[in-house]
C-alpha cells in the first residue's frame, strides 16, 4: 500500500481539527466580551461585533485618532500640528468604547490571558504602516510590584502575538520602570503627565541594542497619551531612531 509524502505533516492538522470539534462539543464557543455562545472559539458575537468601532481611514497620520471627513492622504490634525507627541505614529484598532472597554478590562483585570490573540490580531491589522519598518516591539512595562500581584503584563501578552504575526522582533527587557506610580484613572491630563514623568528607563547594557532603531511601542489602551510620552522619550534619549505606538483602543473624538 502507498503512503502520500504528505500524510505525516496532515496527520497533527486532522489530529487538531478532530480535537477542536470535539472542544466545540464539551465546551461551546462563546464570545470573548460577553460570552454568549458564538460561531467559533476566540471571537465576538454578533452583537459585540457591532459594538466595536475599529478605527479605520481617513484618520490623522501622526495621532490616528478618525476624521469625520476625508482630507485627503497623509493628513494631519490641528491637534497634532499645536501639540505634536514625543512619539512618531500612533495607531489603535478601536476606540475606547463599548465592546472594546470590555475586552481591555476582561484581560487586564479578570486573567482573560485567552483574549489577547483576538487583540493582538486586529493591532497586526492596525498597525501594518508601523510594523513595515519597525525593528522591535517594546511593550509598555509594569512596575515589578504591581507585575508580582498581576502575574503577567497585558501589553507583553499583546506584544508578543503581533510579533508572532508581523515578524518584528518581540523585546520585552529593553525599557525598565524604575518607580511604580498611581493609576492613571480619575487624573487629569497634567497629573497623568506628572504621574509618568521619568518612571521608564534603559539600562546602560540596553542602548547598544536599541541605537538608531525603529521601535514600536506596545500597549492596551491610549487616553491622554502621557505614558506613552513618558516611555517614548526614554528610548529616543537611549539612542532609538524612531519610536511609534500601537494600541488596542484609543480614546477619540472624531475629529472634523
Amino acid at each position: 500500500m502507498s503512503v502520500s509524502a504528505d500524510a505525516p505533516s496532515s496527520l497533527p492538522r486532522l489530529l487538531l481539527r478532530a480535537g477542536s470539534r470535539l472542544a466545540d462539543v464539551i465546551l461551546p464557543p462563546r464570545c470573548l466580551s460577553c460570552r454568549e455562545t458564538t460561531a467559533s472559539h476566540a471571537n465576538l458575537c454578533v452583537a459585540c461585533w457591532q459594538q466595536l468601532s475599529l478605527i479605520e481611514r481617513p484618520y490623522c497620520e501622526k495621532l490616528g485618532i478618525p476624521f469625520v471627513y476625508d482630507h485627503g492622504e497623509g493628513m494631519v490634525s490641528a491637534q497634532a500640528i499645536a501639540d505634536p507627541p514625543a512619539y512618531g505614529r500612533a495607531r489603535a484598532a478601536a476606540r475606547y468604547e463599548g465592546a472594546a472597554i470590555e475586552l481591555v478590562h476582561r484581560l487586564k483585570y479578570g486573567d482573560r490571558v485567552e483574549i489577547a490573540p483576538f487583540m493582538g490580531r486586529l493591532m497586526a491589522q492596525a498597525g501594518q504602516d508601523l510594523l513595515a519598518g519597525a525593528d522591535m516591539l517594546v511593550p509598555i512595562p509594569l512596575h515589578r510590584l504591581r507585575l508580582w500581584r498581576r502575574r503577567f503584563n497585558q501589553a507583553a501578552l499583546l506584544a508578543r502575538e503581533i510579533s508572532g504575526r508581523s515578524g518584528v522582533a518581540y523585546q520585552p527587557l529593553l525599557l525598565g520602570r524604575s518607580r511604580r506610580t498611581a493609576h492613571q484613572v480619575g487624573l487629569s491630563r497634567k497629573e497623568r503627565a506628572r504621574n509618568v514623568q521619568g518612571a521608564f528607563t534603559v539600562s546602560p547594557g540596553a542602548r547598544p541594542a536599541i541605537k538608531d532603531k525603529r521601535i514600536v511601542l506596545v500597549d492596551d489602551v491610549l487616553t491622554s497619551g502621557a505614558t506613552g510620552e513618558a516611555a517614548a522619550r526614554a528610548l529616543l534619549r537611549a539612542g532609538a531612531a524612531n519610536v511609534d505606538m500601537l494600541v488596542f483602543a484609543r480614546v477619540a473624538t472624531p475629529i472634523e
